[in-house]
């Protein structure tokens, strides 16, 4: 059996209910108490893993009757996602957040497994400061090329 730890758990449960729903809106507190966690664990779920570049958008109201929205971003077809990642690319992007763009194309079917693979491999920290101490500039670079490339085929 394979372990799961709470954050997967959080994220497979909050994204079980946007399977049937374009939005949800949850208080932090009440999802803490549910699954017996502090509240920033819910922060951190949600910081980390209903991003944009995961395909999400959240929203959040602070105070007594706050909520947090988190909204599925519904795409047009494969070239209007395209163009949504590249927007969220920027001058400047980690390698955490490219691996997660790289990630959710691969996951909607628009690149393949090994496209996604050679992507990741050719936007490395290691490989892309031999070329440039700016690794986070070249890799935006680089990955926004890539991905325009990719449009062509759509």
């Amino acid at each position: 059996m394979v372990k799961r730890n709470i954050s997967d758990i959080i994220e497979s449960y909050l994204k079980n209910y946007l399977k049937h729903s374009e939005h949800l809106e949850i208080k932090r507190s009440d999802i803490a108490e549910q699954f017996d966690c502090v509240p920033s664990q819910i922060n951190y779920v949600i910081n980390t893993r209903f991003t944009q570049e995961h395909g999400y958008n959240v929203e959040s109201k602070r105070g007594g009757g706050g909520y947090i929205r988190i909204v599925k971003i519904e795409m047009i077809d494969e070239v209007d996602e395209i163009d949504q990642m590249i927007n969220l690319i920027g001058e400047r992007i980690n390698q955490r957040n490219a691996n997660t763009i790289i990630e959710t194309l691969v996951k909607h079917n628009i690149l393949t497994q090994r496209e996604g693979i050679m992507m990741s491999h050719i936007l490395q920290t290691e490989i892309l400061s031999l070329i440039n101490p700016d690794e986070q500039e070249v890799r935006a670079f680089l990955l926004k090329n890539l991905l325009n490339k990719c449009r062509v085929n759509y």
